[in-house]
């Protein structure tokens, strides 16, 4: 069966990582609030991140599997350049400003936590290997430890690639496959562990990200084979799901399976019919996100204290104003390192690739990847 033509940058899916990152932000900062309850939705809001891992998946396959299975015009290390080029610089850049805020701490006077600032850590973060229980502790830029366990699945994405394509004719049964052995996955670790693998970070975050990984690559064939019958509802039945399993506090497994099916409708929703979630606003919002992801974590650590000392609140808890006022810093800052730093420096790492590229073929070093494959469409994972 011919795959289903699709449109090229899956609007929706750029918007919801948007969401996903603001959910994320929303677990961070509302201690920070001072009132007197928590939704319990925004307590599970470190789901947001499996809803990334979820997409990665899926959109990594919409790039990828075709030349990834078909073993023709894949380049495993121009993926994985690729994939630097996407997440390294930035997550450089956020590393050094954590360091830079504990220097100044320490110059002031302050005391700095071993939470903060670890050395003994940072030839892991350095490497991308600090949810792969390398790290010494959760030190720096906390949030990065996905961007680690995002690394760990880059590295076997030709093995889901090779998976996923063998299965290419049954997506539903990869699906229902994926799904049961994710659920047991989850059940297995929670005993073991004694902790939920939905709240690893960086001792097991590498292993968090496999079964989303997973659930995505194979919620992708599903959206190659055919058509998604009702798209749009089987994304709100999804996230209906979503928040009844996460405000009910049921197991988080749950929420995975309906961020899956929030993600397969969205990719299978027309552009034309997506409303605001296909808007420029929404979709600029989800081309910022990876930046709102990774500067939310040293926005917060100095907006909070500065208002804090500002303010007067001793204990670190703002009044309602002045703690939006600190969130809406979050988004400013991103837009910042997003133009500042994530797109050039993505678009000059690309531009390097290529021209060397181009340079071993005047060279008869024979032929290369073509650059359609090191330059997936969006949205970029």
């Amino acid at each position: 069966m011919t795959p289903v033509q699709t449109p090229p940058d899956l609007r929706a899916l750029t918007t919801l990582r948007f969401l996903a990152a603001l959910w994320v932000v929303l677990f961070s900062a509302w201690p920070h609030l001072d009132v007197g309850f928590v939704p319990v939705a925004v307590t599970r809001g470190y789901l947001g991140v499996e809803v990334f891992f979820v997409l990665s998946g899926f959109i990594l396959s919409h790039v990828y599997l075709e030349a990834a299975g078909r073993r023709r015009g894949f380049s495993y290390g121009g993926f994985l350049w690729a994939r630097i080029a996407r997440v390294y610089p930035l997550h450089l850049v956020t590393l050094a400003g954590m360091i830079g805020l504990g220097a100044a701490a320490t110059l002031a006077g302050l005391t700095v936590s071993e939470s903060l600032i670890d050395w003994r850590s940072l030839p892991a973060h350095l490497s991308l290997t600090h949810a792969w229980g390398l790290a010494s502790s959760a030190a720096f830029n906390h949030p990065s430890w996905s961007i680690s366990a995002e690394w760990f699945a880059y590295l076997g994405f030709p093995a889901y690639a090779l998976a996923a394509w063998r299965m290419r004719e049954r997506p539903w049964l990869a699906a229902a496959l994926v799904a049961g052995g994710a659920l047991a996955l989850y059940a297995a670790f929670e005993a073991l562990a004694g902790f939920p693998l939905t709240e690893a970070t960086f001792r097991w975050g590498a292993l968090r990200i496999v079964p989303c990984f997973a659930l995505g690559c194979a919620l992708y064939l599903i959206h190659r084979r055919a058509p998604v019958p009702h798209a749009g509802r089987v994304a709100l039945a999804g996230a209906a799901g979503l928040l009844a399993s996460t405000s009910l506090g049921l197991w988080d497994p749950l929420a995975v399976l309906c961020a899956g099916a929030v993600i397969l409708g969205l990719g299978g929703l027309d552009n034309a019919r997506a409303g605001v979630l296909a808007s420029r606003a929404g979709v600029y919002l989800g081309e910022i996100s990876y930046s709102i992801y990774m500067v939310c974590a040293p926005v917060l650590l100095l907006g909070v204290n500065v208002a804090a000392r500002l303010t007067g609140a001793d204990d670190k808890r703002l009044h309602v104003i002045v703690w939006l006022a600190v969130l809406a810093a979050i988004p400013v800052a991103a837009a910042a390192t997003y133009h500042g730093v994530e797109r050039p420096a993505r678009k000059a790492l690309r531009g390097l690739a290529r021209r060397r590229a181009a340079g071993g073929e005047a060279a008869g070093a024979g032929p290369h990847p073509p650059e359609r494959v090191l330059q997936p469409s969006k949205p970029i994972v």
